[in-house]
């Protein structure tokens, strides 16, 4: 563990101020770190305005206050007085970030963490080997609290003789060691905080048998929205976007914070749209047979915005006929675009269907498209009733509403539109924030959510829900339940078929952690089971997001988001141990072989054409031999609030091989294609997906 003290600099990001109140620290901000590693960050000429616990006089430097607020186990913010030398160790709460160039405000970094940050120590005792990794913390239900432990090696030898004890923490202040819950039952998350060491069983890792997580990737914003950028020969680009703040909303901002992460090289930067003059935070989003990128609604409720992957441009779109939020969009088969609902912005109403057609560039209003049909009943009202729809493209332009309603409908997109009952998916309730997902043509995975949006017990209930011709009636079988009940986790459908579903509470909770599910389950729709993996670090609940990456891998973030009640209040009072501005990447257990090391891909060396028609063929030349080789169209994917309707996977059935080529023929049903960006994998025998090339699929 480092024992020193130092200033270094640390360019700021801004991410909103006004002349009153602050986010962020305005200019150029420092790092002191304390003598047990702790990082507090020091903003110069600004102030925190409200109760001080504690005030020490006569001190000589805001070092010198830094350094006396690291002494102090209970001291997480603190101001240094320029002119007075004294030093205020600030309350938690109640409290208003400001400009005042007097003081400098000092603040502890309480950040979550996936490996330990500092240099680990070894302990051995009873035949069990423990890690422990000091000035942390694993937040979450203690099973029992034993007082009067006065040091490290005595609390990892109290949890060595209790069988249940996988991890536990000593309290360095009040001489307790914890003996922390069980995972599989309860949330634990590992922070930084001086006050703590963490003790932890030394676990073999089974990446074979459950998959492995990355560390936490640190984002310039919360990921509450996420799309991949369709790059040829490859994807490789991640953009992720909060709202008008990086790690705030409320009222409309007229602009979007966004990060770019390039998942193959690791490198993130920030960026502002503000050039559209809208907030996209809890907006529809779908992608077009172009590639171009169509976000809808949100906080600048009657907005649209494209994104341009050609040129990495935003351009303002026409706005809809009604303003939404919350509201979810599909492409159609003949590369329109139909949203539904969206009562959370603009009019608190419910919002019928509209259209929006790329070769008019124009919104066409679809009275018959009735949302009356597809609304929950929850006590909030119809502004949460009409939300996040699961909607997928079918035939001739229809729609085909799986949930979050116990009743199914279908909608066409033809005249002024149209709707059709289709039955009953779950007698039992709604499943408001529930995942779905299409994993191979007609055949619809729907897993867990709640009643109501909010306050609400979860589910885990799971049905496959299979449709055919337009307007009849599908067939819905109940299938295993989950592990876990889940509300606002994310679902992801694999190269192999199989199907991820990461996050979610027990209870649905908006902006809390409470009842966080950090284990991941893979559902096999060939056997129809479900299969825990390997935790994340992190609980991914409300403002969550998973998303497919071209390599097979899955990335899992976000969670949070301040709510301030205005455009550019503070957020200085907001819980940012539930702000999550990070994420995971998951790899799943067919990257790795037996014995844990990574299996060998297959390789696809160039495909025949960048862009393809519906029915049309590829040859797809290999490194090596093309025999026994499979191959899937995944539809290149966009995700909010466990919405991701632009994902789907088309197992290639047509397929002649000779060598080192294939040569694949495509289903000539757009209905089942929808024109777009496509992700092409390979996978051997083995089940281990190649890195995916990147097709267009067109009309």
């Amino acid at each position: 563990m480092h024992s020193f003290n130092t200033f270094g600099l640390l360019a700021a990001v801004t991410l909103f101020q006004t002349a009153h109140s602050l986010n962020a620290c305005p200019g150029t901000d420092t790092v002191f770190t304390g003598a047990g590693g702790i990082r507090y960050r020091v903003c110069p000429d600004t102030d925190l305005t409200g109760r001080s616990t504690s005030v020490y006089q006569n001190v000589a430097s805001t070092a010198a206050c830094a350094k006396r607020c690291d002494e102090s186990l209970n001291c997480f913010k603190a101001v240094y007085d320029t002119q007075t030398r004294a030093c205020h160790f600030k309350d938690l709460t109640k409290l208003n970030w400001v400009d005042n160039d007097r003081f400098d405000v000092i603040q502890a970094e309480q950040v979550n963490i996936a490996r330990c940050p500092y240099d680990e120590t070894t302990y051995k005792t009873g035949g069990k080997t423990f890690k422990i990794c000091k000035d942390t913390d694993l937040r979450g239900k203690t099973a029992q609290a034993i007082k009067g432990v006065t040091n490290l090696n005595d609390c990892a030898q109290r949890c060595s003789g209790i069988a249940t004890c996988i991890q536990a923490v000593f309290d360095s202040a009040l001489n307790v060691c914890h003996i922390k819950a069980d995972l599989k039952t309860d949330t634990l998350i590992w922070s930084t905080d001086k006050r703590f060491d963490v003790i932890r069983q030394d676990v073999a890792a089974a990446p074979a048998k459950l998959g492995a997580w990355s560390d936490l990737i640190h984002l310039p914003v919360i990921p509450v929205a996420a799309y991949v950028v369709p790059e040829y020969p490859s994807a490789q680009r991640l953009l992720v976007f909060s709202s008008w703040g990086a790690d705030s909303f409320g009222g409309e901002g007229g602009k979007t914070q966004f990060a770019d992460y390039n998942y193959k090289t690791g490198t993130v930067s920030a960026r502002t749209v503000a050039n559209t003059h809208h907030d996209m935070f809890c907006p529809a989003i779908s992608s077009l047979e172009d590639g171009r990128i169509l976000v809808q609604g949100g906080s600048d409720a009657s907005a649209t915005s494209f994104y341009d992957p050609a040129t990495n441009e935003f351009t303002r779109g026409p706005d809809m006929k009604m303003a939404r939020g919350y509201q979810t969009s599909v492409t159609t088969s003949d590369n329109r675009i139909f949203t539904i609902g969206g009562a959370y912005s603009g009019p608190r109403m419910g919002k019928d269907g509209e259209i929006y057609d790329p070769k008019t560039n124009t919104w066409k209003a679809l009275p018959g498209a009735k949302v009356a049909p597809m609304l929950t009943v929850d006590g909030e009202g119809i502004w949460r009733e009409d939300n996040h729809a699961w909607l997928f493209s079918w035939r001739n332009g229809s729609v085909f509403q799986a949930g979050p309603s116990k009743n199914m409908n279908w909608y066409g997109t033809a005249g002024t539109g149209s709707q059709v009952a289709a039955g009953v998916r779950d007698p039992i309730s709604a499943s408001m924030c529930g995942t779905f997902v299409m994993y191979e043509p007609g055949k619809i995975l729907s897993a867990g959510g709640s009643p109501s949006y909010t306050n609400s017990d979860a589910n885990a209930r799971a049905h496959i829900t299979t449709i055919d011709k337009p307007n009849a009636k599908p067939t819905v079988e109940r299938v295993p339940d989950m592990a876990y009940p889940r509300g606002f986790s994310n679902a992801v459908v694999l190269p192999d078929g199989t199907v991820l579903v990461t996050g979610g509470q027990r209870r649905s909770k908006v902006f809390t952690d409470d009842e966080g599910i950090l284990y991941a389950e893979l559902f096999n729709p060939a056997t129809k089971t479900w299969r825990t993996l390997a935790p994340e670090a992190v609980p991914r609940n409300y403002h969550s997001v998973s998303i497919l990456l071209a390599d097979g891998r899955v990335f899992s973030g976000g969670g949070g988001l301040c709510y301030t009640g205005g455009v550019g209040r503070s957020s200085v009072n907001c819980n940012k141990l539930v702000d999550h501005a990070d994420g995971q990447i998951f790899s799943p257990p067919y990257l790795f072989n037996a014995d844990g090391s990574e299996a060998k891909r297959p390789t696809i060396d160039y495909l025949s054409a960048k862009s393809v028609k519906v029915g049309g063929r590829l040859t797809v030349t290999m490194q090596g031999s093309a025999k026994g080789l499979k191959y899937s169209l995944v539809r290149i994917g966009s995700v909010t609030h466990s919405v991701n309707s632009d994902q789907r996977r088309i197992p290639l059935t047509d397929v002649s091989s000779s060598d080192a080529c294939a040569t694949v023929t495509l289903p000539d049903d757009s209905g089942i294609l929808i024109p777009g960006s496509y992700y092409l994998f390979a996978v051997n025998a083995q089940g281990v997906p190649s890195i995916a090339q990147t097709v267009q699929v067109t009309l």
